[in-house]
């Protein structure tokens, strides 16, 4: 399977909710965040990449990867807005800017709520701690929970699923038109099936946080199954997305 991914200009995060899907093909991927994965994939940089899923329903030149993704269907644990004023009273929000489904995700959860606060970019290498709103995802959102700060968390996939009832995708396999191909597309789909079913090992050998954490995350909080629910709540995520960003959404075009 490395052999065939070499062969293509492959993208992933570089965070642990990723490890499953990934795994023992490490060096023939490049690992961006995801912001700069839409970039790559969008310039043309990269064929494919564990995109967000803001790409594939912002614009109709893409496909996606039936089956698998990273999901949640509860608390999610590393998407988060950190906030010292209660939610009804923010005046202001700072966003992680390597996120691009999550930026979109709590404008919808917190218009969804009547609450519209003004938004502003993390500036880069910021402490996320001086700021008293701020949205953030993968690692950093891990290590800043862990801190044990003095703010409230509000965790993005468990307030998706309380008001939605439905999974929430945040990345899938997402190609560029004319890039989808066979043996691509199946050895991704193999890569992935495989490292789900090594979860156990996966937690086992890595070194990233600790242990009982590690248990939790992957495969708990960090679900791998794209299936027909998680198709639904991308659907209704794209409803809500054309309402709070006035943004086209486009049907995704599913790649079996």
């Amino acid at each position: 399977m490395r052999s065939v991914l070499s062969r293509f200009r492959v993208g992933s995060v570089p965070y642990l909710n990723a490890l499953p899907l990934t795994a023992g093909v490490e060096d023939a991927i490049v690992q961006l965040p995801p912001a700069e994965l839409a970039r790559r994939l969008s310039d043309g940089r990269l064929d494919a990449a564990l995109a967000s899923s803001t790409e594939a329903l912002f614009s109709p030149r893409y496909r996606a990867l039936a089956g698998v993704g990273i999901v949640s269907r509860g608390p999610v644990y590393s998407v988060i807005l950190a906030h010292r004023e209660p939610l009804h009273g923010m005046r202001r929000v700072y966003l992680d800017t390597d996120s691009c489904t999550s930026v979109n995700l709590v404008r919808v959860l917190l218009g969804e709520r009547g609450i519209r606060p003004d938004f502003f970019p993390l500036p880069a290498k910021a402490d996320p701690t001086q700021y008293d709103n701020v949205l953030l995802i993968g690692n950093p959102a891990i290590d800043f929970r862990r801190a044990q700060t003095d703010h409230s968390v509000w965790d993005l996939g468990q307030a998706w699923d309380e008001m939605i009832k439905l999974p929430f995708t945040f990345a899938m396999w997402t190609f560029r038109d004319g890039f989808v191909s066979k043996p691509l597309t199946n050895a991704l789909r193999e890569v992935a099936e495989a490292g789900i079913a090594q979860i156990p090992a996966l937690v086992a050998a890595h070194q990233e946080f600790d242990l009982p954490f590690r248990q939790a995350y992957l495969g708990g909080h960090i679900q791998y199954r794209l299936d027909q629910r998680a198709q639904d709540g991308l659907s209704r995520f794209s409803e809500l997305l054309n309402r709070f960003t006035g943004r086209p959404v486009y049907p995704i075009r599913w790649v079996d």
